[in-house]
């Protein structure tokens, strides 16, 4: 059994996914736009105007894979009570991922040595997703 994140990005998924592409370097493996659907999608589900958005997509970041989507294109995604946790090879790589990742972005906890990791830090992405980098201490 797996479990998988599903992100929805509220009308800005493609935005999304170009920026994950050139920060961590994410990989799009699947992507469906709702005009596209096999089956017809009922007028109340779509939004007028939304036919080009992302119904769904698939991507991996390293050996993960996520899904996102467009959902209801509201315009404003709310991303609560989680984080996305990367771990990075060594402090130089954390550093990048941090730094890419906080573009446009808000740092909630600078990338530091702490009791655990030589490199951590939290930062909420121009998304509103939150992500953890760290590197992972030495067993």
């Amino acid at each position: 059994m797996q479990v998988q994140s599903y992100l929805f990005f509220e009308g800005r998924c493609e935005e999304a996914l170009e920026f994950y592409r050139k920060a961590v370097g994410a990989q799009v493996t699947m992507l469906m736009r709702f005009k596209e659907s096999p089956d017809p999608i009922p007028a109340d589900k779509v939004p007028p105007g939304s036919e080009d958005k992302v119904m769904h997509a698939s991507f991996n970041i390293g050996e993960t894979m996520l899904m996102a989507s467009d959902g209801f294109a509201k315009g404003q995604p709310t991303f609560k009570g989680f984080a996305l946790s990367l771990n990075a090879a060594d402090q130089a790589e954390a550093r990048r991922l941090f730094d890419a990742l906080g573009e446009g972005g808000q740092v909630q906890m600078p990338l530091g040595k702490t009791f655990w990791s030589p490199a951590f830090g939290m930062v909420e992405d121009r998304f509103g997703i939150l992500w953890m980098v760290q590197v992972p201490a030495p067993m």
